[in-house]
């Protein structure tokens, strides 16, 4: 019978730490809120100074409710979303939007500075519309 030479092999704590994953992990989050930063920030992108109001309780809107920006600012001129157009454009968006079976929320976001009569025109072209669903944008202090 032969005898086996061989060396016990002794178990050695591994020196290294793999951070693939965690590299891997930091890469994904980075690219989520390079994607989704821009997509918050639009609406505020538009230099509007809104109303103040007093502070009270906010309802929270259904999670499935979808909004839609209509600013103007302090010169009068007209935002739908954040892309600035004239105001037949802005009529035909917004006609485009009532041809929906679920029409969205119409957000105003009028500049306090403005003249009531600019926003008038375009609560005119909403209720022509017949849009239903409107809210107006005010800052609470």
């Amino acid at each position: 019978m032969a005898k086996i030479f061989r060396r016990p092999r002794h178990l050695n704590p591994v020196a290294e730490l793999n951070i693939t994953n965690m590299v891997d992990l930091g890469f994904t989050l980075l690219i989520i809120f390079m994607i989704s930063t821009p997509l918050i920030q639009s609406e505020q992108t538009i230099p509007v100074n809104l109303p103040v109001e007093g502070k009270k309780l906010q309802q929270k809107p259904p999670s499935d409710t979808d909004f839609q920006i209509v600013a103007i600012d302090r010169a009068g001129n007209f935002y739908f979303g954040a892309k600035r157009v004239s105001f037949a454009e802005l009529t035909s968006n917004l006609g485009a939007l009532a041809a929906k079976p679920k029409p969205p929320v119409i957000r105003v976001r009028a500049d306090l500075t403005l003249q009531w009569q600019q926003v008038v025109r375009v609560m005119d072209v909403i209720k022509k519309q017949n849009l239903t669903k409107i809210t107006f944008d005010t800052e609470a202090r």
